[in-house]
């Protein structure tokens, strides 16, 4: 793990051996948790009973490395967070009201994760603040700043507080994740270090898909006809969503990574994308197909555009339950003898359904997570706009419409400022297919609170700021800093 070794000049906050033991620590204490849990589970002991201990022992390590080397905990994290879902103890977060209450969630691993990456990145940007005088802004933190407390404006109006407010507490661990990598990539170096980091979190989720296929107990779910894989994650869609932003940002910066890096990034999204088809979530593949035709653009790369033709065509041909997925759109299907809630008939009959419940409260919504409590059918709105306006009302709205718009922004002043044919261009277009991606998911399904696909969106994000911040022709500059020019913080 290069990626998380410290500086050549040896300015590390913890003498090297010492992260050296941590790491080792959280290594062995993943693997004791892994062999507890399958040999619990096979007995037919509570997950509970397994989990929720070494979660907090886990914690405790990762506390301990967060206050001594934030930089390694935040990598570290970016690194495993696609992982720990296959230790959930909730169920899917729609349509499961009964069983997947807020107490259940709040214990699981990934939201014990997220509550401690929430209070280290707290006091660290505090102790930054302190230490500087300044924090790196931009016009993308400020919105995502507001679209945050707007899901905690609606906490008062809540029936269901502890819903709302867990839920709150997710949208804010993606916002404190962009803030954190605002500040920490400053660097060429420590570019590549978060990038390497989070195509690491690709490695367990393909070698455990491949390995449940191999094992002839493939992790999946069945949807009406369908197989669908889900990979470590509670459902095939969650899996989807993560594919495709690693699949785009990944073509985007394929052309310009190291030989060393293109052998072992090409394989894993060749097989990123197979297994990406047979999520069959067509919001997924739609907008990493656009996401990539927008990067092919980008680049003026007719590689991209005609490799986009031909794996369209071979996804057709070779996987035939792709071209009946999308043939469903607008007909009616029926699983276990209720609506599947896939068909574009459904969505736009339970659209109809929601947005009067934001009549009760139009400025602040009914509070987050709220509309699966309030429906019969118990499922999110499977639209984040119409979400975004019914549990956090207008004030929401406007804030979420600011934020994609800062987004993409973003992402278009990093290409307009990159150069051509190198990886910060790479990182620019990748960033910009993101942001389409997500947005063209958003239209049709529930991404707003999805943390383990934000993470990754956030990311990349966060990236093309910095090379929009590197590059910016009128840089802003703080008196109590050193300048540029001395410091070499500014590479023309």
């Amino acid at each position: 793990m290069t990626a998380l070794a410290p500086g050549r000049n040896g300015a590390a906050a913890v003498p090297p051996t010492r992260t050296g033991r941590v790491l080792t620590f959280v290594a062995a204490v993943v693997m004791a948790g892994a062999a507890a849990f399958s040999g619990m589970s096979t007995a037919g002991t509570d997950r509970r009973l397994v989990i929720v201990p070494l979660a907090a022992v886990l914690a405790g390590v990762l506390a301990t490395l967060a206050f001594t080397r934030f930089s390694a905990f935040v990598l570290l994290i970016l690194g495993a967070r696609a992982s720990i879902d296959l230790f959930k103890l909730s169920g899917p977060s729609s349509g499961n009201t009964l069983t997947n209450t807020a107490v259940a969630r709040g214990l699981d691993p990934s939201s014990i994760l997220a509550v401690l990456f929430l209070l280290a990145a707290a006091l660290w940007l505090i102790a930054q603040y302190a230490r500087t005088g300044h924090l790196r802004g931009s016009r993308l933190r400020l919105a995502l700043v507001c679209f945050s407390v707007a899901g905690f404006v609606g906490l008062p109006g809540s029936s269901q507080p502890q819903a709302s407010a867990l839920e709150a507490l997710r949208i804010l661990s993606v916002v404190m994740m962009y803030v954190v990598l605002e500040q920490l990539i400053t660097t060429p170096e420590m570019l590549r270090k978060v990038l390497t980091a989070a195509y690491a979190s690709l490695v367990f989720p393909l070698l455990y898909q491949l390995y449940s296929i191999a094992s002839g107990h493939s992790a999946s779910e069945v949807l009406g006809s369908y197989t669908r894989l889900t990979g470590p994650f509670a459902q095939a869609n969650t899996f989807a969503r993560y594919l495709a932003f690693m699949i785009v940002f990944g073509v985007g910066i394929l052309p310009y990574v190291s030989r060393r890096a293109k052998m072992a990034l090409a394989p894993m999204l060749a097989l990123s994308g197979v297994f990406l088809i047979l999520t069959l979530t067509r919001g997924a593949l739609i907008g990493a197909v656009v996401g990539i035709v927008i990067i092919g653009i980008v680049q003026r790369s007719k590689v991209v555009l005609g490799g986009v033709a031909v794996g369209v065509l071979a996804a057709a041909v070779l996987f035939p339950s792709v071209g009946s997925r999308f043939s469903e759109i607008g007909t009616s299907s029926t699983a276990g003898g209720a609506p599947t809630g896939n068909t574009l008939a459904w969505r736009l009959n339970y659209w109809t359904e929601v947005l009067p419940l934001a009549n009760a409260n139009p400025v602040t919504g009914i509070g987050l997570n709220v509309t699966q409590y309030e429906t019969d059918a118990a499922k999110q709105p499977h639209n984040d706009f119409i979400r975004a306006y019914v549990e956090t009302g207008v004030l929401g709205l406007v804030t979420y419409i600011a934020m994609l718009l800062a987004m993409v922004g973003n992402a278009r002043r990093a290409v307009s400022r990159s150069r051509p044919g190198t990886l910060e261009r790479g990182v620019a277009a990748g960033a910009l297919g993101c942001a389409w991606c997500y947005i063209l998911t958003s239209l049709a399904a529930n991404v707003m609170s999805n943390v383990v696909s934000l993470w990754y969106l956030i990311t990349f994000t966060a990236a093309a700021a910095y090379v929009a911040r590197r590059h910016n022709p009128h840089p802003t500059h703080n008196p109590a800093l050193p300048s540029p020019a001395r410091s070499g913080a500014v590479q023309r």
